[in-house]
């Protein structure tokens, strides 16, 4: 089977780290920064970074629109922490004139977890994911995330934040709030996996776009 080409938007964010994520996961990995560039892939990552200026830099580089109509036509799409706010429908405490690419009927709440200081990593149950490979939860890391305040009945739920963070400090206001969603060829997360080394997350994006 041909390995899929998995493009990495490549304005800002880690985009060497999801690469690499891609790659172990399978597919062949490329950076994304020209409209070109993104018709020549099967599946494109939005990475992490700050979502306002994600979305000014799509503008500046033209690929907004394009990427707009990508998404609408099916091609599969995984956003992480920004990229997660790129593919929600609405955003609560968007910055003035913030648009999104939109897609995935939910309403997230920006930096919900708060400020850098906030950061902090949880094992989670994510579906599709953790029920791979034995079972093993997913160690995930938060930085300034945000989280899904509220999901429409097309997106199915694949994590939320469990009551505790690794070191067994109490989460607070988070717990129990997605974290981790899907609709349709649509895959957006809260957190960083790209950053832990664990792969399995960027396999099931693969697999998503290798389904056709």
């Amino acid at each position: 089977m041909t390995s899929p080409t998995v493009g990495v938007l490549a304005l800002q964010g880690d985009v060497r780290e999801h690469a690499a994520a891609l790659e172990a996961a399978g597919a062949r990995a490329v950076p994304v920064r020209r409209p070109a560039e993104l018709a020549a892939v099967d599946g494109l990552v939005l990475p992490g970074g700050e979502s306002t200026t994600i979305g000014k830099l799509l503008g500046v580089f033209g690929l907004e629109d394009p990427l707009r109509e990508a998404v609408a036509a099916g091609l599969p799409v995984y956003g992480s922490c920004a990229g997660m706010i790129l593919l929600a429908d609405r955003v609560e405490g968007a910055a003035d004139g913030q648009r999104t690419v939109g897609g995935m009927d939910m309403t997230v709440r920006r930096n919900a977890f708060g400020r850098q200081v906030d950061s902090f990593e949880a094992d989670l149950e994510v579906a599709g994911v953790s029920d791979q490979d034995g079972g093993a939860p997913v160690r995930t890391v938060f930085i300034r995330a945000p989280w899904v305040e509220e999901a429409g009945p097309r997106v199915e739920v694949l994590a939320r934040i469990p009551l505790r963070a690794v070191d067994g400090s109490p989460v607070g206001t988070g717990a129990g709030k997605i974290v981790a969603a899907r609709q349709g060829r649509l895959l957006a997360t809260a957190f960083h996996p790209e950053i832990t080394g664990d792969p399995r997350v960027h396999a099931l994006f693969v697999r998503m776009v290798a389904a056709g």
